[in-house]
């Protein structure tokens, strides 16, 4: 027999056993009706994501990220060329919250690159000085409204909290540390916000309460900590707290946390040390007594309600956090639970702009207080991604200007929409938009006030 009969049979005999035993088994129906060829429904199946990605979807209709972005960030990650034509197959006349860049007729100037004056590293740094209004004694201003955001050692690995941290150094910006607490990865020259949540990692006691002194001994053994963080709530453990199982508590974990070796370490969905805006408010005040340090908040937005309440305590009292960053459970891709749980809990990215605590932002101005903003990924100029640099130099003859900064962000539609509106306005002279000319230097920085950081970017 030559070789291609072999073959043929042996190909034949493949598809009887596999027919006898697609009719055999019991637990698909689709093979037990259609056997053999009931297997390319799983195949197609399995390859769909790709099919997706790469033939039918197109260059901005994917989520979280398009082909767009990834193709930038792609290209950024391997220095290669980030330009994009000025042609465009976005829906520009009726993607809602379109951002509009209109030409100044009286641009601010900016030197040339390599004159004086020039910045190559284009520097945009905060507009707030973080304690500066409550008298923090250690006061600064954020070197730039971009900043990394919180991941735990432990959730990333050493060398990705190394990296980051390296990272931020270089680009003189803020690292969150994550609630897993200080690791000697954080040390590497990036400065760093500490943020501590219901489990007081690196500064509880053995019973998993708050420990003041070992939040002393933090602070001083970290002179790059610049600002300390409580975390509230995030949208990926909601109501439940978060666990990490005893099987992945190594000896540095158990030493950076504070917590035994071989038994299940839980994060509590709620504080201990405190239980309500009047309780919170003092433990801040307490945290920035011993630290010195700016003290914020982090919460994701499920009750617009607290946050009325806690700008007219803070108006009220004098007491007050520093900081507000506002997390949506959109973005968090780090974590799996149950379909339902991912899925439903936090106030989603798009509704955000909808709530009260987000439209009041003129009523907490008045109260000393500034407007709390939704959360959203800075990633370059597509879809959600909004010129949010407002911050304007009064020029000479009342003409304002402004510079769009390319990595500022704001959320898919505007804070301008009024209430009652359930779409934004879709003619184009009504849109959202900056003006911008050829460049121009940003006005210095001067204000100080309570701010909130947006997704790693602070406004």
């Amino acid at each position: 027999m030559n070789w291609w009969q072999i073959l043929l049979i042996a190909l034949g005999a493949l598809l009887v056993v596999t027919a006898v035993h697609d009719l055999a088994q019991r637990k698909r129906s689709i093979l037990r009706n259609f056997p053999v060829v009931g297997h390319l429904r799983f195949v197609l199946e399995a390859i769909g994501p790709e099919l997706r990605q790469y033939i039918f979807t197109s260059n901005d209709g994917e989520r979280p990220f398009s082909r767009d972005q990834r193709r930038w960030i792609y290209s950024s990650a391997k220095d290669q060329n980030t330009y994009f034509g000025f042609g465009t197959d976005n829906d520009l006349e009726h993607a809602p919250g379109y951002l509009i860049i209109k030409h100044a007729p009286f641009p601010i100037l900016t030197p040339p690159p390599g004159h004086p004056g020039d910045d190559p590293d284009h520097r945009l740094p905060c507009a707030k000085v973080l304690g500066g209004s409550r008298g923090r004694a250690k006061a600064f201003r954020m070197p730039s409204v971009v900043n990394i955001s919180a991941m735990s050692y432990g959730s990333l690995s050493g060398v990705g909290i190394e990296a980051l941290n390296r990272g931020a150094e270089l680009a003189g910006v803020l690292h969150w540390s994550g609630e897993g607490g200080i690791s000697r990865h954080h040390e590497h020259g990036g400065d760093l916000i500490w943020q501590i949540g219901t489990g007081y990692f690196g500064c509880r006691n053995p019973d998993g309460s708050f420990s003041p002194e070992r939040f002393d001994q933090v602070i001083a053994a970290h002179p790059k900590i610049r600002g300390v963080e409580l975390k509230l709530s995030q949208g990926a453990k909601p109501g439940l707290g978060g666990l990490l199982p005893a099987a992945k508590i190594t000896k540095e974990i158990s030493e950076i946390r504070g917590i035994p070796m071989g038994e299940d370490c839980a994060s509590p969905a709620a504080h201990s040390a405190f239980g309500d805006i009047d309780s919170m408010l003092d433990f801040v005040e307490m945290l920035a007594e011993r630290s010195g340090l700016p003290i914020g908040i982090k919460s994701a937005v499920g009750d617009g309600g607290f946050f009325d309440d806690l700008a007219r305590r803070m108006a009220r009292t004098g007491r007050g956090v520093d900081w507000i960053t506002v997390e949506g459970r959109r973005w968090d891709r780090c974590r799996a639970a149950h379909l339902h749980r991912p899925r439903g809990p936090a106030v989603p990215h798009r509704v955000q702009p909808r709530l009260p605590v987000l439209r009041r932002g003129r009523d907490h101005r008045r109260r000393g207080v500034h407007r709390v903003g939704p959360a959203g990924p800075a990633r370059p100029g597509h879809g959600r991604v909004r010129a949010r640099m407002r911050r304007r130099q009064r020029r000479p003859g009342g003409h304002v200007g402004a510079r769009v900064h390319p990595v500022a962000a704001l959320p898919h539609r505007s804070l301008s929409h009024r209430r009652g509106h359930e779409q934004p306005p879709t003619d184009l002279g009504s849109r959202p938009h900056a003006q911008v000319g050829a460049g121009g230097a940003l006005p210095r920085p001067t204000s100080q006030g309570t701010g909130v950081v947006v997704a790693g970017m602070w406004c």
